[in-house]
């Protein structure tokens, strides 16, 4: 009886094989990459849209949007931290557990009896504010030095150019809380009677990377999760002139510039500061994903040295994020909408205000 040999693989038939399976590998990737990339999108857009539904329902209960920063007491403190606006959407979005354990007579944060007093609150994440394609996002270590707050990747918009002089976006300061060198202008909260330029041609809010505590520099690739010092200060009137000169002093940073702060960005959700644009808030001053940037000449420096760590209302903060080529903006009308990097400067600025007669074209954007 004639044995049967058993043929196995060749090496190079073994090498064929392996090269097939790199190759199928190398096409697939991609794809399932992608397929991940747009799920996550997916949520963000989902996010965005379940906050601009709670700010409409806030509204329609309270007549106004919710402020970026509460007026409340001044808990004994000079500059207090207050609740951003984070704290009454808690109520409009499904989330009247954390807003029942909140203490509105404290402090939300800090080191002081209100900070202990609100720390289950404060430092816990709530997913409807956190994109999942910003998987870098570290939280910031209290001020006690022994708890973490949750942050936050969604900022609510503050205005256009000039918004020393005029708060003009849809989610702003109140005036009580503006520090003496913020006299001037016009602050919240906003009616949606004061939107004249149409709820679905102004922005609400939009995204934000956060913070990473590391030394970053404006040529690194996370650049976006940190606040630079403009190089040349620029006045603050809030005219045409002023706003582009200042634009491109932000482009111009110097690469090897150090960062003002690196932990600003995104910092928590629950509390904030009228000044403190970059934690909380944007605005639509630089477009989307380039550096956020404090203006030397923000006359908030002089009166509180957090101002250029934190963007003061003089500076640059606009939205950014890890979707390629732009940046997730909800509007007033509880719409969500991608806009583009590449932005035209004039219909991105029109975009963050509420009131400026401007005409924006779906296609401008």
């Amino acid at each position: 009886m004639k044995r049967r040999i058993a043929r196995g693989f060749t090496l190079i038939e073994l090498l064929v094989v392996i090269a097939i399976i790199a190759v199928l590998i190398a096409l697939l990737l991609p794809a399932v990459q992608a397929a991940r990339e747009a799920a996550r999108r997916a949520q963000c857009v989902n996010n965005l849209k379940q906050l601009a539904l709670a700010a409409m329902n806030y509204e329609s209960s309270n007549g106004v949007f919710p402020s970026h920063s509460m007026q409340g007491p001044t808990y004994g403190a000079a500059d207090p931290r207050v609740f951003s606006w984070g704290a009454p959407l808690l109520q409009y979005a499904e989330q009247g557990t954390l807003f029942n354990a909140l203490n509105f007579n404290l402090e939300p944060v800090g080191t002081g009896i209100g900070g202990a007093a609100n720390s289950t609150v404060s430092t816990t994440k709530v997913n409807m504010l956190l994109c999942p394609s910003d998987s870098s996002a570290q939280p910031l270590l209290a001020w006690s030095g022994s708890i973490y707050y949750g942050t936050t990747n969604y900022v609510g918009n503050l205005g256009g150019p000039g918004v020393l002089q005029a708060a003009t976006g849809t989610i702003i300061p109140t005036k009580s809380w503006m520090t003496a060198a913020y006299t001037s202008g016009s602050f919240g909260p906003v009616t949606i009677g004061s939107i004249t330029d149409g709820t679905s041609n102004t922005a609400l809010f939009s995204e934000r990377l956060v913070g990473i505590n590391s030394a970053v520099t404006p040529s690194s690739n996370q650049a976006r999760r940190a606040v630079f010092l403009a190089p040349s200060g620029v006045g603050v009137t809030g005219n045409v002139n002023d706003a582009t000169t200042f634009y491109q002093a932000c482009r111009n940073i110097p690469g090897t510039t150090a960062a003002q702060s690196t932990t600003a960005p995104g910092q928590m959700w629950l509390g904030t500061f009228s000044i403190w644009q970059v934690v909380n808030g944007y605005n639509h001053f630089g477009t989307p994903n380039q550096l956020n940037c404090s203006n030397p000449s923000d006359p908030g420096l002089a009166t509180d040295g957090s101002v250029s760590a934190y963007v003061g209302l003089a500076g640059s903060a606009p939205p950014s994020s890890n979707h390629s080529g732009g940046v997730n903006v909800s509007f007033a009308d509880g719409s969500v909408r991608f806009v583009k990097d590449a932005v035209s400067t004039q219909a991105w600025w029109a975009l963050g205000t509420r009131n400026g007669g401007e005409v924006v074209s779906s296609d401008s954007y």
